[in-house]
């Protein structure tokens, strides 16, 4: 069957006001009313405007509808979802119950028939109708440390919601978040039940974040490994020494072995990111020359000159 438009029916906006959409149908059943319409169609466009009316007046059921017109538009084929099948009250619209029975295949399809009340009594019948919320998304930017640790963090989503105008407005809604030790760029955390909320009895959708890391001042972490640029003294690099590095996770005593150069790797292992399978941390070395802003450093640089008559260039033959 085919997805009727009941905003473009009614000739309003689907973001129109409930005073608006009230106001729209009173024109156009005045227009189309059969006893005073000169229309060729007026009998059916009345019936396509009540029908519109029948939906768009009610915020719950505006609501529904509006979720739907998501996911089809106007002239499409429809099928209604699996279990479109319970939860609205209708109230009478205007309508006598024959007008009512001829309503769309459509509206049927969604709402069942015999919903519209006869003028001037409210005839209601309780259909139920069920669907779970959609599932949300968002991001969330966390600190390398939250990994190695845990922690628990705060953060404001902006949710939209409609309102009993059926205009849809956007509210701050905050939520305290537990980061679990371990998780790293890419992964999503899981909120259940915090996503969109369903309609009539169905549960609401979930909240899915996913884990964005802050760059780091010192650090920077590839899949389950961590990165550490370490500055060296040359004597220390020439030499070998014993230094303290820092990691995400507290300090650790490094030993620099004798004629390292700049670049070199040094890995730590198990020290990367938690997990199962734990990272690997590792340092690469780079060789930090002393500034010559004094008389007595430019004294030394020039003794070294002198006596070590070392030519970094002697491997590119000149």
């Amino acid at each position: 069957m085919e997805f009727k438009d009941y905003y473009k029916i009614m000739g309003v906006e689907r973001t129109a006001s409930q005073d608006e959409i009230k106001r729209a149908y009173r024109k156009l059943a005045r227009k189309y009313h059969p006893d005073v319409s000169k229309e060729s169609d007026a009998e059916a466009q009345f019936k396509a405007v009540g029908e519109a009316y029948e939906v768009l007046k009610d915020p719950e059921k505006r609501t529904a509808y509006d979720q739907l017109g998501e996911n089809w538009q106007s002239g499409q084929d429809f099928r209604p979802p699996p279990n479109w099948d319970q939860g609205f009250e209708f109230h009478g619209g205007g309508f006598t119950e024959a007008d009512a029975s001829q309503f769309s295949d459509f509206f049927e399809s969604l709402f069942g028939a015999g919903h519209a009340g006869q003028a001037g009594r409210a005839q209601t019948r309780q259909s139920q109708f069920s669907q779970r919320g959609e599932d949300s998304h968002a991001r969330i930017v966390i600190e390398l440390e939250d990994v190695f640790q845990g922690a628990t963090r705060t953060i404001t989503l902006h949710h939209t919601e409609v309102g009993a105008d059926g205009r849809p407005k956007v509210i701050d809604r905050k939520l305290n978040v537990k980061i679990p030790q371990g998780i790293h760029q890419g992964q999503h955390i899981r909120l259940a039940g915090q996503g969109s909320a369903g309609y009539g009895q169905g549960k609401a959708g979930d909240l899915y974040l996913e884990v964005e890391l802050k760059p780091h001042a010192i650090y920077r972490a590839e899949g389950q490994d961590v990165y550490l640029d370490l500055p060296v003294a040359p004597w220390e690099a020439a030499l070998g020494a014993k230094i303290v590095a820092p990691t995400p996770s507290g300090k650790v005593e490094l030993k620099i072995p004798p004629n390292s150069k700049s670049g070199r790797k040094m890995r730590l292992k198990g020290k990367g990111i938690p997990s199962k399978t734990a990272g690997d941390f590792y340092v690469i070395l780079q060789v930090v020359l002393p500034p010559a802003e004094t008389d007595k450093a430019k004294a030394l640089y020039r003794e070294m000159e002198q006596k070590l008559a070392f030519n970094p260039r002697a491997a590119l033959g000149v």
